[in-house]
């Protein structure tokens, strides 16, 4: 079993956890590898890496480039029934071997496909994290037996695009320039700011990395780059109409702690 610590905040503040990578390839895209392993360095080390598939097949052909580049382990399953994915079974077994040799605080698990829920609600109940990371299209089920889930689509390299000449609506996607990720969806606000009444204290401010924490407990899948932010605090400060921002130099602490409140009279409608 997992020590209570290395389980009990499963964000990306977390650096000290021993992590299993296991990836799909039938199921994810070799050009999200970088972004994939330096995401995965934000909650801890990936002290095992392999990824499972048929790589005599022409469609594994993009694994092949990257695979000694980031030391990933490749383990050949050869598709020996057509229509059936014999690489889910082995991803599978070898994940539950992994996971009694109690060496891991927790498993990355890279793939869309639903088949995968199983294996992420019995790491869960060992007491482990798991972070998913699979593309938009990738079914809630799995999404939501993850502690945290990361679209792939955010991972990717960035064209340069032309900054706006003014800030958008807060309803609408917000361009970013190359640095930054760009938008797709409108922010759930109304999620948002029902999060933002449960993690704030009794004044009414909450310490922003609770605030993040909570979010993604609510919601496995939750991320600022979805909506066009690289961080949250850059999300908050983005929408001075809705949020109140304060830095505060907490004693012991060499860098001001951000809190954030709702703004008065900003109900949730």
């Amino acid at each position: 079993m997992a020590s209570p610590k290395s389980n009990s905040r499963p964000d990306v503040e977390e650096h000290s956890l021993r992590l299993a990578v296991l990836i799909d390839a039938d199921n994810a895209q070799a050009s999200v590898i970088e972004g994939l392993l330096a995401e995965i360095a934000r909650f801890g080390e990936a002290s095992v890496k392999r990824i499972y598939g048929d790589f005599t097949s022409p469609n594994s052909a993009q694994w092949k480039k990257v695979l000694n580049q980031h030391a990933i382990k490749p383990v050949q399953q050869f598709a020996y029934t057509t229509g059936k994915n014999a690489t889910d079974g082995t991803m599978i077994i070898d994940a539950m071997d992994l996971l009694y040799t109690r060496r891991f605080d927790g498993f990355c698990l890279v793939s869309s496909d639903s088949d995968f829920t199983g294996l992420a609600l019995r790491i869960r109940e060992e007491g482990l994290s798991v972070f998913g990371f699979g593309e938009e299209k990738t079914p809630d089920a799995f999404r939501n037996a993850c502690h945290k889930f990361v679209f792939t689509e955010v991972l990717r390299a960035l064209p340069m695009t032309t900054p706006p000449a003014e800030p958008e609506s807060d309803e609408q996607p917000i361009q970013q320039t190359s640095s930054s990720p760009v938008a797709k969806k409108a922010l759930p606000l109304r999620f948002v700011l029902q999060a933002l009444d449960q993690a704030c204290d009794d004044s009414g401010w909450a310490n922003l990395g609770a605030f993040g924490s909570y979010l993604t407990k609510l919601q496995s899948d939750f991320d600022p780059r979805l909506y066009g932010f690289k961080k949250l605090s850059e999300l908050v400060r983005s929408k001075p109409h809705l949020f109140v921002v304060e830095e505060r130099q907490l004693t012991g602490s060499n860098s001001p702690v951000i809190y954030v409140r709702k703004r008065p009279g900003k109900g949730i409608q």
